[in-house]
C-alpha cells in the first residue's frame, strides 16, 4: 500500500462518513432515455453494494426530496457464484455482492458511489441488463459434453493433473459479463468474446467433449470469431474469478489456426 493510500485508509477508518451518496443511472424501459437519481444512505461498516441497494429499495427517496420507484437490479446467490449482479461501480465493472462500500470509499476518497448498468448488453431497466447474447455464444460453440444415454457410464475418463487444474479454472466461469464489458472489441455483434473462447478451451480439453472439437473451432472461425481479438487483455484484469483468459485465447487461437490450415485434410 502506498503512503498516500495508507493515510487515506487511516483517515477513513478513524473518521467514517455519516452517510453515503449513491448515484444510480436509471431507465424505465429499453426505449426510454437514461437519467440519474441520487440517494443518501446511512453509513455502516462492512456494507456491500447490494446492502445499499436494498436499503434504498425500502425508502426510495432521492436527495432532492422526490419519492421515486425503487431501483431495479438482478441478484441471486449473494456470494459471487451466479454472476447475475454484475454492474459498473465507480466506472469499473464488478460484482455488486462482493463490492464492499469501505473499499470503494477508500479508493475514491469521498462518500459518493456511482452505479451504472453494463453498457455491452440491452439495458432492460435501471441496473438490469439482458445477458442473453452470452448464452447464445455458448450455444454457438457447443459448450457442453454430449451424453451417450442416461445409463450408468461408470468412472469418467482419466485426465492428467495439469489438464484437470487448467480445466477447473475455466469451469469457474460465472457467465457474469465482466470480461465482455471491459473488452474494447466486443459490442454484441463483431466478436464472440473471451468467455465463449474459454469454454471452447474447457470442453475441447475433455476426452469426451473433444468429439465436438472441430465444430467448436469452426464456430470460432466465423466473422465474429477469435480472429477479432485485439489482445487488449482487459478481460483477464477484470475477471472476478481470475480465469486465465489470455491463455485460453492463445491456446485456442493456435488450435483454430491449425484447423483452418489443415482441417480439410481430415475430410
Amino acid at each position: 500500500m502506498s503512503e498516500s493510500n495508507g493515510h487515506l485508509q487511516k483517515k477513513m477508518l478513524s473518521n467514517p462518513p455519516e452517510t453515503i451518496k449513491v448515484r444510480i443511472k436509471r431507465r424505465e424501459n429499453l426505449k426510454s432515455d437514461q437519467y440519474t437519481d441520487t440517494f443518501e444512505v446511512p453509513y455502516r461498516r462492512n456494507l456491500n453494494v447490494i446492502s445499499v441497494l436494498m436499503h434504498i429499495r425500502k425508502n426510495p427517496n432521492t436527495t432532492d426530496g422526490r419519492d421515486v420507484t425503487p431501483p431495479v437490479w438482478d441478484m441471486n446467490c449473494l456470494e459471487q457464484v451466479c454472476g447475475i449482479c454484475t454492474m459498473v461501480i465507480n466506472g469499473h465493472v464488478m460484482q455488486s455482492c462482493s463490492a464492499l462500500v469501505d473499499d470503494l470509499l477508500l479508493e475514491s476518497g469521498d462518500n459518493t458511489i456511482s452505479l451504472e448498468p453494463m453498457s455491452k448488453f440491452p439495458n432492460v431497466r435501471d441496473l438490469k441488463v439482458d445477458r442473453t447474447p452470452m448464452f447464445d455464444h455458448l450455444k454457438k460453440v457447443h459448450a457442453w459434453v454430449e451424453l451417450d444415454g442416461s445409463h450408468d457410464l461408470g468412472a469418467g475418463p482419466a485426465m492428467p493433473q495439469e489438464t484437470q487444474q487448467e480445466r477447473y479454472a475455466y469451469s469457474r466461469c460465472m457467465t457474469c459479463g465482466c470480461c465482455l464489458e471491459a473488452c474494447p472489441q466486443y459490442d454484441g455483434d463483431n466478436y464472440i468474446g473471451p468467455q465463449a473462447i474459454a469454454q471452447v478451451r474447457l470442453f475441447n480439453m475433455h476426452p469426451t467433449g473433444e468429439m465436438n472439437r472441430e465444430d467448436r473451432l469452426e464456430a470460432l472461425m466465423d466473422d465474429d470469431g477469435i480472429a477479432n481479438c485485439g489482445n487488449s487483455q482487459n478481460c483477464v484484469q477484470v475477471c472476478p474469478m481470475g480465469l486465465p483468459l489470455t491463455r485460453a485465447i492463445y491456446e485456442t487461437n493456435r488450435e483454430v489456426t491449425v484447423h483452418g490450415l489443415f482441417g480439410w485434410l481430415r475430410k
